[in-house]
C-alpha cells in the first residue's frame, strides 16, 4: 500500500497511463471510487492488466493520481484567477466565479475532494491525507487574499476567519446545488462573497 500522498517521481507519463488515469477520473468522479472496480476500468479504457500494474502498483495509486490531477487543475485555475485579477478583492471574485461555473457544468457531480473524503473517512489514510492538503492549500490561498483585501480595514477582520467561511459556503454550494437548483445557489454564494469582502469578520 502508499504510504505517500506524493507523486513517485518514477511515474511514468506514457499514452496508456494517461488513458487509465482518464478512464478512471472519469468514472471515479461519476460514479464514485469505491463503486468503480479495476476490471471497469481495463475494460474501458481498454488496457490489460499488466499495463494496469505496471503503472500503478495498486488501486490506491490510481487513486492518489485521480486526486492530484483533480488539485493541479484546482491550483491552475486559481492561479490564473488571480494573476488576472486588478485587486485582492477582484481575486476573491474571481474564485468565487470559479465555483459557480463549475456548477453550471453539465457533467458536474460534485466536489471531487468531498466526494473522496466521504468514501475515506480515516484520517490516516493517504487518500483522506492528500484531501486535507489541498484543503489546507485553498485556506491559505484564501486567507492571504482576504489579508491583503483587509489590509485598510479599521474593523481588523480576520482573514482566516473570512477564508474558512468561503470554504464552507462552497462546501455547501458544491452539495446543494443539484437540490436547489444551480441559479439559487450561485446567486446565494455570490452573495456570501460580497458578505465577507463587506468585512463581516473580526478578529477574536
Amino acid at each position: 500500500m502508499s504510504t505517500s500522498t506524493r507523486p513517485a517521481p518514477t511515474a511514468r507519463r506514457s499514452a496508456a497511463r494517461e488513458r487509465l488515469l482518464a478512464t478512471a477520473s472519469r468514472l471515479f468522479y461519476r460514479e464514485g471510487i469505491r463503486a468503480v472496480g479495476v476490471e471497469r476500468i481495463l475494460a474501458e479504457a481498454p488496457a490489460t492488466r499488466a499495463t494496469f500494474y505496471r503503472h500503478f502498483p495498486s488501486k490506491e495509486d490510481l487513486v492518489l493520481a485521480y486526486l492530484r490531477g483533480a488539485d493541479d487543475e484546482v491550483r491552475a485555475a486559481v492561479r490564473t484567477a488571480v494573476e488576472a485579477a486588478p485587486s485582492p478583492a477582484d481575486a476573491v471574485r474571481a474564485i468565487g466565479r470559479l465555483v459557480t461555473d463549475d456548477l453550471a457544468r453539465p457533467e458536474f457531480r460534485g466536489c471531487a475532494f468531498l466526494k473522496a473524503a466521504a468514501e475515506y473517512p480515516d484520517p490516516d489514510d493517504p487518500v483522506r491525507r492528500l484531501v486535507a492538503e489541498h484543503r489546507a492549500w485553498y485556506v491559505a490561498t484564501l486567507a492571504k487574499l482576504f489579508a491583503q483585501a483587509f489590509a485598510d480595514s479599521p474593523r481588523r477582520p480576520d482573514p482566516e476567519h473570512a477564508a474558512r467561511h468561503f470554504a464552507m459556503m462552497r462546501d455547501g454550494a458544491m452539495a446543494g446545488a443539484h437540490l436547489d437548483g444551480v441559479e439559487s445557489v450561485r446567486a446565494a454564494f455570490q452573495r456570501g462573497v460580497e458578505g465577507l469582502l463587506t468585512v463581516l469578520h473580526r478578529a477574536r
